[in-house]
């Protein structure tokens, strides 16, 4: 059987992900499946950066603002509400493209992932928590290397929700996310995928993201913020924004 096409878009942070996924889909009558692990979460519009009406370009965006903050998401999640989102556009006769910028979504989209290793959401939060103490991070970077070498030389100690996963995945299932990811490479996948990375001069990219955060700002993130703190136990995704902690230790 013929495998369907799926193009994705991918990309850094303000690298304009959106804009090429929405034209790209105005051309070949897409919809635009999204794969950005915090745009999925509701009520926090400004500070994932969700786009805009006028950024769609009119073209129907999917797995944006559908999960609440409250609700510990999965990658395992992710891809069976991403493919039915796919098989449901398709049987409109119209053509997903993925866009994002998570690569663990768009490879458990791409790549048939067995996400054997399930979720303990109570050891997830309390390594997180042991993150949040004084040199936390570092002990935890440490754990990680005792266990997985390889997945902590490519993590670095302050991407805490990542090195928190690797650990939880070895204990749930006694395998490393290094031998769970080589499992995974040899398997074949569900699409014919088109990646398509978009790459910008790193001076002119951070210009991008400088002149993103003061839209940001002008559309009212710090309200935001302080709405989502009010309540910020029901929220534990919320902190692990970028931008979260930063507006919350002003405020």
């Amino acid at each position: 059987m013929e495998k369907q096409l799926l193009p994705v878009i991918a990309g850094p942070t303000a690298s304009g992900k959106t804009a090429v996924a929405a034209e790209l889909c105005r051309l070949i009558g897409g919809e635009v499946v999204s794969a950005d692990s915090m745009q999925v979460y509701s009520g926090m519009d400004i500070l994932t950066a969700q786009p805009s009406e006028e950024e769609t370009l009119g073209v129907p965006h999917h797995m944006l603002g559908c999960v609440e903050p409250s609700r510990y998401y999965t990658a395992d999640a992710y891809r069976e509400d991403a493919k039915a989102c796919i098989s449901a556009i398709a049987a409109r006769g119209r053509v997903s493209v993925l866009c994002g910028g998570t690569g663990l979504y768009i490879d458990a989209v791409t790549r048939p992932m067995s996400f054997s290793q399930r979720s303990d959401p109570d050891l997830h939060r309390e390594l997180l928590t042991l993150a949040e103490a004084p040199g936390g991070r570092e002990r935890l970077h440490r754990m990680l290397e005792e266990i997985d070498p390889p997945s902590a030389g490519r993590l670095h100690e302050n991407d805490v929700r990542r090195v928190a996963r690797a650990i939880e995945i070895y204990r749930l299932t006694g395998i490393t996310q290094t031998e769970h990811t080589r499992r995974d490479r040899e398997r074949k996948g569900d699409y014919d995928e088109m990646i398509f990375g978009l790459m910008w001069p790193r001076e002119a990219l951070c210009r991008r993201i400088d002149a993103r955060v003061d839209a940001m700002l002008a559309a009212g993130l710090v309200e935001e913020v302080r709405a989502l703190m009010v309540d910020a136990r029901r929220h534990p995704t919320a902190v692990q924004a970028i931008g979260y902690k930063e507006i919350a230790a002003a405020l």
